[in-house]
C-alpha cells in the first residue's frame, strides 16, 4: 500500500533531533557510498524548469524529489520513495514541510560538528520557512540562551521572534539591523532570498560558526567572498553538487575549491572541522540530493504502527 503524507504528518511525526539524527546518518551513508546521491537535474520547459534531486540506500530503497521554477504561489514540492527490492512505490509526500525540515536538519548537524561546543547565542538574518527551520534545528544541538532576527519587514521578524519563543522557549528578538543581528554571535544563520551580500564579515566575532541557506553563486550570493577569505573551516554537505552549480557556486571556485570540506567527511573523521576556538567556520548548505527520500523513509518507519493500525 502506497502511504500518502501531507504537511500536517510531517510537521506532527518529526521533531528536531530525529530529523537532525536522520540527516547526520545520511551525510554519513553518502560519505561511504551506501548513499548514492548524483547532483540535481532540471529540464527547462518554457518559463520555468522542472528540477530533480534523487537518491538510492543501496539494497533498500530508491527514489526522488520533483520541484519546480514557474513560481505559482500553489505549488508543491513532491517526494516519492520506492521499494528497492520490488520496486514498488511505498510513499508520496507532498507539500512543503518534509523539504524544509530536511535542509534545517542538515543545518543542525553543521552546528553541531563545527560551533563551538559552548555555543549559546544565535543571531538569524531571514524570517522565513527556511530560517525556521535552521533555529528548529539549530536549538535540538546547542543550549541556545538568545536568538536575535533581522529581515527586512518588521513584521514579519518580530514575528518570528515571537514564534521562537513561544514554540521552542527561547528568548529572542527583533532587531533593526543586519548587523545587529549577527554581532558577538556564536552561531549566524542566512536564509534569505537576497541576490546580493547582506553581511559583513567585519560585523562577525572571532568564532562563529556561519550557516549560509540562501544564494550563494558567482553574481548572485547574500555573501561576499570576504566570508570565504575569513573562513578557515569551509564545508559543504555535497562537493558535487557545490561543483554542479550554473552559475558557479562562490565556494566551488578558485582560490576555495581546494579548501572546500564534505560534511560527512568531517563525521566520519576523515577531514579536519574546527581545530580553534576562534576560527571561523562556514557551511554551505546546497541540500544533498536524497536527503528528502531518506528523511521519508525514516518519517514512513515512524508512522508504520499506525499506518498498519
Amino acid at each position: 500500500m502506497t502511504v500518502l503524507i501531507s504537511d500536517p504528518e510531517v510537521v506532527a511525526t518529526l521533531d528536531a533531533p530525529t530529523t537532525v539524527d536522520a540527516m547526520r546518518r545520511a551525510l554519513l551513508a553518502a560519505y561511504d557510498g551506501r548513499l548514492v546521491a548524483p547532483p540535481r537535474a532540471a529540464a527547462p520547459l518554457g518559463g520555468g524548469r522542472m528540477v530533480l534531486t534523487a537518491g538510492h540506500l543501496v539494497g533498500q530503497w530508491y527514489g526522488y524529489r520533483s520541484y519546480d521554477t514557474f513560481g505559482h504561489p500553489g505549488t508543491e514540492q513532491v517526494v516519492v520513495l520506492h521499494d528497492g527490492g520490488t520496486g514498488a512505490v511505498r510513499a508520496v509526500a507532498v507539500g512543503e514541510e518534509l523539504g524544509s525540515r530536511r535542509t534545517g536538519g542538515l543545518g543542525g548537524v553543521a552546528v553541531d560538528a563545527l560551533a563551538r561546543p559552548d555555543a549559546a547565542t544565535l543571531g538569524v538574518i531571514g524570517s522565513g520557512g527556511q530560517a525556521w527551520t535552521q533555529v528548529w534545528a539549530t536549538a535540538a544541538v546547542r543550549a541556545l540562551r538568545e536568538v536575535t532576527v533581522y529581515s527586512r519587514s518588521a513584521a514579519r521578524r518580530t514575528a518570528f521572534a515571537a514564534r521562537v519563543h513561544a514554540e521552542l522557549g527561547i528568548p529572542a528578538r527583533a532587531v533593526d539591523t543586519a548587523r545587529a543581528a549577527v554581532r558577538d554571535r556564536d552561531v549566524v544563520v542566512l536564509a534569505t532570498t537576497s541576490t546580493t551580500p547582506v553581511l559583513a564579515v567585519a560585523d562577525l566575532a572571532p568564532g562563529t560558526h556561519v550557516n549560509a541557506v540562501g544564494f550563494k553563486q558567482r553574481d548572485r550570493a547574500e555573501f561576499g567572498p570576504d566570508l570565504l577569505d575569513a573562513a578557515a573551516v569551509l564545508v559543504t554537505d555535497s562537493p558535487a553538487q557545490a561543483g554542479s552549480y550554473d552559475p558557479p557556486m562562490l565556494a566551488a571556485e578558485a582560490p576555495y575549491a581546494s579548501r572546500l570540506r564534505d560534511l560527512g567527511a568531517v563525521l566520519a573523521g576523515a577531514a579536519p572541522g574546527r581545530t580553534d576556538a576562534d576560527q571561523l567556520s562556514v557551511f554551505c548548505s546546497v541540500g544533498l540530493a536524497g536527503t528528502e527520500v531518506f528523511l521519508l523513509d525514516h518519517l514512513v518507519r515512524t508512522l508504520a504502527p499506525a499506518v498498519s493500525g
